[in-house]
């Protein structure tokens, strides 16, 4: 019996070039700059127009932060050294492994 699991398309969701999570914190700077620049509509249009460049600066700053950070949370470790070990002879191992003798 075989259990079906779709996996979708293995790329992340791209909405005007900002990707997965990026696309909820865009929409999140946006919705709180359309309310900062209702709140600040009241000293005028200088405030509304102050609102609106708030949002347009925290929107790029998150294509910045999408440019510079990557999709996906990886540690990065500068400075290590990786030792990779022989290969392995796969053939070896089971020879040795049907050499064997079980006490079943």
């Amino acid at each position: 019996m075989g259990f079906y699991l779709y996996k979708g398309l293995k790329k992340p969701l791209v909405f005007f070039g900002l990707k997965g999570k990026y696309i909820f914190y865009a929409v999140g700077v946006i919705g709180g700059g359309v309310i900062a620049a209702l709140i600040l509509s009241r000293f005028g249009l200088l405030g509304s127009l102050l609102g609106l460049a708030a949002t347009g600066g925290g929107v790029y700053l998150i294509f910045k932060r999408q440019d510079k950070h990557g999709l996906y949370d990886k540690t990065k470790n500068f400075g290590q050294i990786f030792i990779f070990p022989k290969r392995l002879n796969n053939k070896r191992f089971l020879q040795h492994g049907n050499n064997k003798k079980t006490g079943i």
